[in-house]
This record gives C-alpha cells, structure tokens and sequence, in this order.
C-alpha cells in the first residue's frame, strides 16, 4: 500500500506548515524511490498530490509559505514529467514540465529550473529533435543552481544530442563542462532520487556520446565509459540500483561490442537488460532495444544464430510491453 493512503490527508485549506511538511515528506519518498521502483504506481502517487497541491495553491495560501508550496508543487510536476515520458507519453511529458516550470517561476528556484530545462531536453533527444535538445540544454544554463547536479545533467544531456547531430567539438565542450560543474558541486541534490545525477550516470551520457562521435576511437571510449557507469551503479545495494540506467549502460556496452564484432559479448549485456528490465519497462530502454535490434539487422553477423536468437529476444521484450493509460490526462 502506498505510503501515501497512511498518511493524513492534506487539508485544503491554508497552506500551512503542518499540511506543507506531510506533503514534502510525501513527494521526496517518491523522488528518492524513483531510480528502483516500477513507475506507473510512482506516477499515481505523484498524481493524486499534484492534484491536492492545486486544489492548496487556487485557495489562499500564507505569503510567508506560498514559495516552499509552488516549489514542491514544481517537484511533483517535473517527477510526473519524467514519470510520463518513462511510460512512452512525451506530450503529456512536455505539459507536466512546462507546469513544472511556471512553478519553479514563482518559487524562484534556479535548481529547479535547470533540472526541467534538461528533462524538456531529454523529451526532445528521445522525440529525434536534437536541434531542441541543444537549445533547450543551453537556455537552462540562463539558471545556475543553487545547490545539487541538475548542471552537471545539463551539459551531459547536451552532449549527447551535439553528437547526435554529428558535431564533435560541441559535444566534446559540453562534456568539459559537465566535468567542470560536477567539480563544482558543494551540496547533494534535495531531494535525491531522481533529482541526482551521480557520476556513474555521467559516464553513462558519455558512454552514449562517443556511441555517436563513432570511429575506432570513439568505441573504446564508449566500451570503457559503459563500463566504468555498470561498476558505479553495482556499488549500491540490489534494491537500491538504478535499474533503467543501468539497463542503458548495458545497452551502450553492448552497442559497443556489437559494432566491435563481439556477438556474445553484446548479447550477454541484452540478456541481462531484459531480466532486470521486465519489472521496470521504460521508453528510454525500449527505444534503445529497438536500436540495437535494427543495428543487428545490419551487421555482418546478422545471419548467425546467435544474432537471429537476439533478434527474435528484443522483439519479443518489446513487443510484449503495454502502453500505461495516464488515467486522467497531466494538465
């Protein structure tokens, strides 16, 4: 049962501080939960308090309190962001962020306005608008954080998408950068959870920028850069593991050797994505699945049993999942 239904229920009146502690206490569990937990029941969690932090925020609330409730407010609407786009819904994704942002706005929280620039990029990257992508990432960089790594998330998931669009140097700038931001970072992200970036999750967006820049070179930087990402997130206990990036991370790895020829050495990386992924299917892993079951369709090996068999795997995992109905439409 959602810790949620335990709670006592946010009373819709003022806005004050007793209903603004239970509803922080609330929204950080989730976001701290997010990385290692199925997320559709997340996203009706984060549901139902965005829809009582609105019914709080259209009546009066104290001036002394207004920021820390559009704040939160802005917390529960960028993880609902993230929340939709993981469950293949990237309209509803845009509308929450863009929400998201106008709560950030008026709470004056320049954390959080980057943290949303740089998922409004990463809905973008993943909609093949990399030309968005990298403008969304560098209009974030008008909001420097106060605290935590949504800077350092910036510059990687800008990165990528300069990659993606074939410019080497730009990318290459971008991963300086976020290397110099993360030199940077005084304090944790708060709350952590989906809000952090920790390093492995930086060589991971590395691991996938050189999967783009492509070459010789570019593929044992993505090997090693995957590799070094896989080591960080088996740091952190089972349940507690980022379970989609490090299926990502897989991914890339597994990309990596598959252009290197190593058929096993890929499949092994896919077999163990489909195990970890089946109770915590995400657009980002679908997408990259299917990737790489159309790369196998180009390879030299694409004959070999081996590769037929993966094939086959792939398109099994990702024709078996269901779209998650957003039962009642993110406004």
């Amino acid at each position: 049962m959602p810790a949620t239904e335990h709670a006592a229920p946010i009373r819709p009146g003022p806005g004050g501080p007793q209903n603004l502690e239970r509803f922080r206490a609330d929204v950080a569990r989730i976001i701290d939960d997010y990385p290692h937990q199925p997320v559709f029941p997340l996203f009706v969690e984060l549901r139902d308090l965005r829809d009582r932090a609105m019914k709080v925020l259209e009546r009066r609330v104290p001036a002394e309190h207004a920021r820390d409730w559009f704040h939160t407010t802005g917390l529960v609407c960028a993880a609902m962001a993230n929340a939709a786009f993981d469950l293949g819904h990237s309209v509803a994704a845009e509308a929450q962020a863009r929400t998201a942002f106008q709560c950030a706005e008026q709470a004056g929280s320049d954390a959080l306005r980057c943290w949303i620039r740089g998922t409004q990029s990463l809905v973008a990257y993943w909609d093949d608008r990399c030309r968005d992508s990298v403008e969304l990432a560098q209009d974030g960089l008008r909001h420097q954080p106060e605290s935590g790594t949504a800077l350092v998330r910036l510059a990687a998931v800008e990165a990528r998408a300069q990659a993606r669009l074939g410019d080497a140097h730009a990318a290459e700038r971008a991963l300086t950068r976020a290397e110099e931001a993360r030199e940077r970072v005084v304090e944790a992200d708060d709350p952590a959870g989906l809000m952090e970036f920790p390093v492995a999750k930086q060589y991971g967006y590395a691991s996938s920028t050189a999967l783009w820049l492509g070459g010789q070179v570019g593929l044992a930087r993505a090997e090693r850069d995957a590799i070094t990402a896989i080591a960080g997130y088996a740091q952190e206990p089972v349940e507690r593991q980022r379970i989609g990036e490090l299926c990502l991370a897989r991914l890339d790895l597994a990309a990596a050797r598959l252009r290197g020829g190593e058929l096993d050495g890929a499949a092994e990386q896919v077999d163990l994505v489909l195990a970890a992924a089946a109770g915590r299917r995400t657009e980002a892993v679908l997408r990259r699945l299917r990737r790489l079951g159309k790369a196998l369709e180009r390879t030299p090996l694409q004959a070999a049993p081996a590769a037929v068999e993966l094939r086959e795997k792939i398109g099994s995992f990702c024709a078996a999942r269901g779209v998650s109905p957003l039962v009642g439409q993110p406004r």
